[in-house]
């Protein structure tokens, strides 16, 4: 049973909360520039992709579900009140940061984003080419009337409305027309260096068309231009129960997702109150739902600055990950002599890529079996997992359609797959597979023998370069035994199943999770001292939750670093004393989930998929896997836990009221956990 409402706190503020902190360093002068207007450019992204998910499926609930109150009491209409609240300061703080600190401190480095009135008339005459050149022709200006009635307006597309007054060339009266930015064209417009004033002068696309905007309606007078931009529910609601093929289902929903429900609609501050309310009317929004900016309202479209200019010493230094290759012979043989442990971005995806390379070419492998999430759209494991096919093994994927914003494309790709002969499977009806799962079958000296991947994050290059998790390849036989077993629940029918080193959800994970919590207490209780600590990405499932509170209650110490949501209230006085909460934020997005239990001095370590929210523990297909190796647990353990609790530079720590704050070096040596990391393992 939860306790107390109060000892929660809300988990879409909470969420709200961990956006502010990505705009924070956005404000850090300690952060290169450009990758000061990247943080700001994904906290608008962040809130977008809030709006869309989270904002829409609770006004889903408002409208048409009976929904019961959060953990922390409150219901719908209070947390949507308390969404607003929070959005709107997080949207003024946002443009506050691009007007007041980013664009002056961008143009002082010869970067500069030009409005119209700080145009001269030779970039003027330039920029009117670029329009009749380049933009008009793929224009579609729309007039409204009755035979020309609004039209349907792409989520998140940039469009412009245009006050008019005049009759058209067939005696119409002319009122209001509607203009959308065209997709097709790129959203920064460089000058050349003959026109330009500084090193990088660029133009916004929306400011080109909102200036030129008249040429469009020759013989009308435009009385305004007023750039708007609507948010949509971007939820695909699709019964798996209810469709004989989830794929053909998806692709029917994903046809009118840019078209949903709308949630939020963003103008200019110059708008006037009767347009704005207008448009509200049409998109069937209240005054709530509407944002008035100081500046253009896709202001994420800036960060296509920091790949247009040449800039590295605006940017992070690069640097290049650990490698780590065999000595001698091939990636089985090195796993045959250790674990290999993979702590990304600092340690290279290519070791991954290359166990699953020279499985496609081994004539010794019989059999690949792996799960797919996100992957990304040009991906070479998936080359390789068709080459295997090709050469005659028998490879089967397990592919999740139902990866939120990655659907067509994971559609796509087991379309791909099935043509080259793998035998695909979509996972189990109800539940993800969110796992992260590699398992390769090789004959050796006459008998099988398994070869297995798990890690925390997805099979996806690019995000292995940017986001922190962990990996083990590992040929231990009980580990390869329940993977096998874990393949076969969710490509056939099977009772439930016993392993032997792995938990998984929706089964054991969460029992287990409770008891091993549980077990530091009695630990505790019995003077034999308890710790725990733990990595995710969110924590909101009030089970663990309490069992946390019981643990803290009685003496554990418990860590927890948690990057986004947290409901945990820490600090409460004879509740949550012996707990602390904290959230780093820097130049790589935190992803790893490890949690590590002291167990009376026989230490236990994890590595897993799943984060501490209900959806991950009780209705998602998740892995969570023991670090065996004792070199490689500590390994661990110094890497993700340690290190990050000695972070006094880009770590916040979760007060009691739900605020962050964030920690100080003081008189102590700064230490930043990912740079530290940088400098040990990638040098």
């Amino acid at each position: 049973m939860s306790r107390d409402p109060s000892l929660f706190l809300n988990r879409e503020t909470s969420l709200l909360a961990f956006h502010r902190r990505v705009l924070a360093q956005a404000q850090d002068d300690r952060v290169p520039l450009l990758e000061r207007l990247r943080f700001m450019c994904i906290s608008c992204t962040n809130l977008d992709e809030f709006y869309e998910v989270r904002v829409a499926s609770i006004r889903h609930q408002v409208n048409f579900l009976a929904s019961k109150p959060w953990p922390d009491g409150r219901t719908a209409a209070d947390v949507l009140a308390a969404i607003r609240t929070e959005a709107l300061s997080l949207v003024r703080e946002q443009y506050q940061t691009w007007n007041q600190e980013l664009k002056p401190k961008l143009s002082a480095q010869g970067i500069n984003f030009l409005m119209r009135d700080e145009w001269n008339a030779k970039q003027r005459r330039w920029l009117q080419g670029y329009f009749n050149d380049e933009l008009m022709p793929v224009l579609s200006p729309l007039g409204l009337d009755p035979a020309h009635p609004f039209p349907r307006i792409l989520n998140k597309s940039l469009n412009v409305a245009v006050a008019l007054k005049g009759k058209d060339a067939f005696g119409r009266e002319a009122d209001l027309a509607l203009v959308r930015a065209p997709r097709s064209l790129p959203r920064l417009v460089r000058l050349p260096k003959e026109i330009s004033n500084g090193t990088h002068d660029v133009v916004l696309l929306s400011t080109i068309l909102q200036d030129f905007v008249d040429d469009l309606f020759p013989g009308m007078k435009v009385k305004g231009v007023y750039p708007f931009r609507v948010t949509r529910n971007s939820e695909l609601w699709v019964d798996e129960f209810d469709v004989e093929n989830l794929a053909h289902a998806l692709r029917d929903e994903l046809l009118d997702r840019g078209f949903a429900r709308a949630v939020r609609l963003e103008i200019t501050d110059s708008c006037p109150r009767a347009l704005g309310q207008y448009l509200l009317e049409h998109f069937e929004l209240s005054e709530d739902d509407m944002f008035r900016v100081n500046g253009p309202v896709n202001l994420n479209r800036v960060g296509a600055v920091y790949d247009l200019v040449d800039r590295p010493d605006l940017k992070y230094q690069a640097f290049k990950p650990r490698i780590q290759a065999p000595k001698v012979g091939n990636v089985f043989d090195m796993v045959r002599e250790q674990d290999v442990l993979l702590h990304h971005p600092f340690d290279s995806f290519s070791t991954v890529v290359d166990l699953l390379k020279t499985a496609a070419h081994d004539p010794d492998v019989l059999a690949i079996k792996q799960t797919l999430y996100r992957t990304g759209r040009k991906s070479v494991l998936v080359d390789y997992l068709i080459e295997a096919a090709r050469a005659g093994k028998d490879v089967t994927v397990i592919v999740e359609l139902r990866a939120r914003f990655d659907e067509e494309a994971n559609i796509d790709l087991a379309n791909r797959l099935q043509e080259a002969g793998v035998q695909v499977v979509y996972g189990v009806v109800g539940y993800k597979t969110h796992a992260k799962m590699l398992l390769i079958v090789r004959r050796e000296n006459g008998k099988l023998r398994r070869y297995v991947h798990l890690g925390t994050g997805n099979y996806h290059q690019g995000t292995s370069s940017v986001y922190t998790d962990i990996g083990l390849i590992t040929a231990d036989t009980d580990i390869g035994e329940d993977v096998h077993k874990l393949f076969q629940q969710l490509s056939g029918l099977s009772q439930a199943i016993k392993l032997k080193q792995v938990l998984h959800s929706p089964f054991t994970l969460h029992k287990q999770l409770i008891h091993k919590i549980d077990r530091e207490a009695k630990n505790a209780r019995a003077g034999k001292g308890g710790k725990i600590l733990a990595r995710m990405n969110a924590l909101s499932e009030p089970q663990v939750i309490d069992a946390l509170y019981r643990a803290s209650e009685a003496g554990v110490e418990v860590v927890l670093f948690v990057r986004g949501i947290c409901v945990l209230r820490p600090g409460v006085p004879g509740v949550s004393d012996n707990i602390r909460v904290y959230s780093i934020v820097g130049r790589f997005l935190e992803h790893s989930r490890v949690c590590y239990f002291y167990n009376n001095g026989r230490e236990e370590l994890y590595a897993s998929s799943a984060d501490w929210m209900e959806r991950n523990l009780l209705n998602r297909v998740e892995t969570c896997f023991p670090i065996l190796d004792s070199s490689l647990r500590q390994r661990v353990f110094n890497e993700t836990l340690e290190n990050y609790l000695a972070d006094n530079t880009q770590a916040w720590r979760l007060q009691s009221d739900g605020s962050y704050v964030r920690v100080e070096a003081g008189d102590d040596m700064p230490h930043a956990a990912q740079s530290a990391l940088l400098a040990r393992i990638a040098g």
